[in-house]
């Protein structure tokens, strides 16, 4: 019987020993089943398939599954990283080439027109009216002797239309002031009320800063009564004219020449009561 055992012993471990080289776990556990004296039960089967293959097998299908599953863990990942961005932010090159080509502002900025003076007066040519009605020509004749232009009272005084009447208006002097200086900087204002308003005081401010500043007189048509910065009293019922050449006081003082009396040939007014003696006139600046 020992004999026959250890015959059926040595036949399964050949057998087991062809298998793969996992199943050699198997065959030891067999061998210490025999050994231990639970042979008997084995010898007797000694014809029947083993018993142990199916076990095996189902260890086998686990040990492939698993390293598939290795596999599957260690393969490479898909790429997932985003496409490069296609648009970049622009280089510093462009950066400073964009920014050397924009137009500079302080360049392209129409620069402002520098502030008048304070106070300003033209230098000019004095001379009385020749007749009790020649006011007209000769504050035009003033007016234009600040802008360096020569012209006598009988000349201006035909363009004018001058007669005993004296000259119509301040329409008149605007005219004949425009065709003698250059570029017709003239406009004729009027002020039509028995006084002057605050806004018509503030033009006449305004405009007799612009023309002086710009190097030419103004003629300003008056009726009645006005006192100038002395105290000296000018009465002129029927109406005159004077011309302005000079300002202070950012035109709230202004600079006349009156042709009236050489004795008082200029003085200073100040600009509101110059609007006023000019009310229900106008003048030309």
């Amino acid at each position: 019987m020992e004999e026959t055992v250890k015959h059926h012993l040595k036949r399964q471990l050949r057998r087991l020993t062809s298998e793969r080289p996992y199943q050699l776990a198997v065959a030891s556990a067999v061998a210490l089943v025999l050994a231990s004296g639970t042979g008997a039960a084995l010898a007797g089967a000694d014809e029947a398939p083993a018993a142990a293959p199916a076990p095996v097998a189902a260890t086998e299908l686990r040990d492939d599954t698993a390293a598939s599953r290795g596999g599957a863990r260690i393969a490479p990942a898909p790429s997932s990283a985003a496409p490069a961005a296609t648009s970049a932010a622009p280089s510093a090159n462009a950066t400073s080439t964009a920014s050397s080509t924009a137009p500079d502002p302080d360049l392209t900025r129409k620069p402002e027109p520098p502030k008048p003076p304070p106070a300003k007066s033209l230098d000019y040519d004095y001379q009385a009216q020749t007749t009790f009605y020649n006011c007209g020509p000769a504050a035009v004749r003033h007016a234009l002797s600040a802008a360096g232009i020569a012209r006598s009272q009988d000349a201006l005084g035909t363009q004018l239309g001058t007669d005993q009447l004296g000259t119509d208006s301040a329409q008149d002097t605007t005219r004949v002031l425009n065709a003698t200086v250059e570029g017709d900087p003239y406009r004729t204002r009027t002020i039509p009320g028995g006084a002057a308003t605050p806004a018509e005081m503030d033009r006449l401010q305004a405009d007799v800063v612009a023309a002086v500043g710009d190097g030419r007189g103004v003629v300003v048509n008056v009726a009645g009564s006005a006192t100038d910065t002395t105290g000296g009293w000018h009465s002129f019922p029927g109406g005159h004219y004077v011309a302005v050449v000079g300002y202070r006081d950012e035109g709230r003082l202004v600079k006349i020449v009156d042709s009236a009396d050489p004795a008082t040939a200029s003085y200073w007014m100040s600009t509101i009561a110059l609007a006023n003696w000019a009310a229900t006139r106008g003048y030309s600046a």
